[in-house]
């Protein structure tokens, strides 16, 4: 366990957090660098390499495609891009991977990315990077609908299941949307595929910014996940 604090969460995630409750998000601002970046990232890369089977599901297409709109943006984050490699702004080198696409940006972004094709009616999860899950595993959700993987969300019934459906169906490329949630943890690990809980003592916020992007060539979706944790 590793306990990594925020000094705050931004004031646009202070509001009603009820599902879906998403907002227009400008092209370049579905990642995003905080004060818990270096402490974060030593933490990702830790995951990585201790349970790479837990954490990362490549997907060579959808990923790839990721990886470049993710190294168009990262230069206004305060990283470096230079042919091969990327200089991270706690002065790490990531050797960039086109055949591991994913643990690539894992290495280098606070987000943790899920990739969503669209197969029959449905977005499936068929590709990720999820180093700090929130009461849910990878390998149990791979592959699954939306609905399936939100199955442990109580408010998360068919008609939101809809209503999500319907925003994956919509969004544009170049017309990102963010939501956000907020819930009370007992423990700040940011890495737990089961929650954690200690009766009904709960003195951390953790508080999710969630980003939802379309890819231009391979049609998927997808939606990144940066985590806060802080006192409450």
């Amino acid at each position: 366990m590793s306990v990594i604090l925020q000094d705050s969460i931004p004031d646009a995630q202070s509001g009603d957090p009820r599902l879906p409750g998403t907002q227009p998000c400008a092209p370049d601002d579905w990642l995003r660098v905080d004060e818990t970046y270096a402490a974060q990232m030593a933490y990702r890369l830790q995951l990585l390499h201790d349970k790479p089977t837990a954490v990362l599901c490549e997907h060579p297409t959808a990923g790839r495609e990721v990886l470049e709109e993710a190294l168009h943006i990262l230069p206004g984050l305060g990283f470096a891009v230079s042919g091969a490699q990327i200089t991270c702004p706690d002065r790490r080198i990531v050797q960039i991977d086109w055949a591991a696409p994913l643990k690539t940006l894992g290495q280098v972004v606070q987000e943790d990315i899920c990739i969503m094709e669209k197969q029959g009616a449905e977005h499936m999860l068929t590709g990720a990077v999820l180093c700090f899950p929130a009461n849910w595993r990878l390998a149990e959700k791979i592959n699954r609908p939306l609905i399936g993987i939100h199955a442990p969300v109580p408010e998360y019934d068919e008609n939101i299941a809809r209503r999500v459906q319907r925003l994956f169906d919509g969004v544009q490329v170049g017309r990102p949307m963010w939501r956000f949630n907020r819930l009370f943890y007992s423990d700040a690990d940011l890495h737990q595929p089961y929650k954690k809980v200690d009766g009904d003592v709960t003195p951390y916020i953790r508080s999710e910014r969630q980003c939802i992007l379309r890819l231009p060539r391979t049609d998927a979706v997808v939606f990144t996940i940066h985590t806060f944790v802080l006192h409450a």
